[in-house]
């Protein structure tokens, strides 16, 4: 059965493991999440389930939120995720869903927005190469041509200066190190997306290798 959490992101550090081994480690705070909403193929057409996560003050809830958490029987949250499921009758409205779903060892995927760069050049963006540096040059940091002679356009994917940084970036494969139920934390093998308190989803991995 799939497996899914959302976290913030606390920051990096690194344990050992029981063989002297350096292991670096992403520390994940993992507050428990709420089952909000249930869909069957029924009456949806697929099944999923909608977890919550993050604390809202009573001032920042709409009358339709307030009512949506109302049917599951908890308190308004401030995200909300949906995860597709083949069964969801393990599910119940309101349930918790804690740290605690996950054992050590276990292999994840995990999903955030990457830290935002700015606008940037082709050589921060792309990683190309600068123009030669003498006076003589007049192309030091400048994209190259932007399109062909013949057909008189640019082609789709041109590598070109723009905004870097600030999507959705999943990371496969990654290896739970530790699970810490009382203090709703995990550390994961590795480095994953965003700044620190970036929000993270957490789920089983689609490609375990």
């Amino acid at each position: 059965m799939p497996k899914a959490i959302m976290g913030n992101k606390a920051g990096m550090t690194q344990v050992f493991s029981a063989d002297g081994k350096v292991i670096p480690v992403t520390v994940v705070e993992v507050k428990p999440c709420v089952v909000s909403q249930i869909k069957t193929k029924e009456n949806d057409g697929y099944c999923a389930i909608q977890i919550s996560y993050g604390e809202l003050k009573p001032g920042n809830v709409n009358k339709p939120k307030a009512g949506h958490f109302a049917k599951a029987g908890a308190a308004p949250r401030k995200y909300m995720k949906e995860v597709r499921m083949d069964d969801v009758t393990d599910y119940q409205l309101g349930q918790e869903i804690k740290a605690d779903i996950f054992t050590e060892g276990e292999k994840i995927d995990v999903i955030g927005k990457s830290k935002g760069k700015g606008f940037a050049g082709t050589i921060k963006r792309w990683n190309q190469h600068r123009g030669p540096m003498g006076h003589g040059s007049k192309n030091h940091r400048r994209p190259a041509s932007a399109g062909a002679k013949g057909p008189a356009r640019v082609f789709k994917g041109k590598h070109s200066p723009g905004r870097m940084g600030g999507e959705q970036i999943t990371v496969q494969n990654l290896e739970i190190v530790k699970v810490d139920v009382e203090r709703n934390i995990l550390l994961i093998k590795g480095a994953v997306p965003g700044p620190k308190n970036g929000l993270l989803m957490i789920k089983s991995a689609v490609k375990v290798g």
